[in-house]
């Protein structure tokens, strides 16, 4: 896409590459797209990453990100589900990685990785009973305030993780307060 395709789109469209099927947010605004070896495009927006998808596309907000790698002209995404609640505490366990060779990636590297990285407020590791866990607090797109995030180790005991998250969301609470 030439430079000034790109400040077209930017100053009249909504940013979004030709065939792009997705519907932004009212207030959601395209960063950074790269065009996907095989099809499709990836969007970088204020709320999170779009992706391609069996029905067109769907967007993975920014806190839902668990690792994003970039190398050898991939991006490599690991998306976290949210399964479960403990207190104030939100239990993700992650998908599988899912590769995104890119034709041309220009700056959304370098976009996606700050986005998630700033959406990271605090990160402490725990071991537990079988193994661990991430206890992240994370800035939500389109929301105010923070969530406690807990994603186990493979093998970790899961009431044990249960059980912390939901001390550990309760002092932070208590901490705010």
């Amino acid at each position: 896409m030439s430079v000034l395709r790109k400040l077209l789109d930017k100053v009249i469209g909504d940013g979004t590459p030709a065939g792009f099927t997705g519907t932004l947010e009212k207030d959601e605004s395209v960063a950074e797209t790269a065009e996907v070896r095989g099809g499709g495009h990836l969007l970088a927006t204020s709320l999170g990453l779009w992706v391609p998808a069996e029905d067109g596309y769907r967007r993975i907000g920014w806190h839902l990100l668990s690792k994003v790698t970039w190398g050898d002209g991939v991006l490599v995404v690991i998306e976290a589900d949210e399964t479960g609640e403990a207190g104030d505490a939100v239990l993700l366990t992650d998908r599988a990685p899912r590769r995104y060779p890119l034709v041309d990636p220009g700056k959304l590297p370098h976009a996606v990785h700050r986005r998630v990285t700033e959406s990271i407020r605090s990160r402490h590791h725990r071991d537990l009973p079988g193994g661990g866990a991430w206890f992240v607090q994370r800035k939500v797109p389109g929301r105010d305030g923070i969530v406690l995030q807990v994603r186990a180790d493979p093998g970790t005991d899961g009431d044990a993780v249960r059980t912390v998250a939901a001390e550990v969301a309760v002092k932070i609470r208590e901490a705010l307060q």
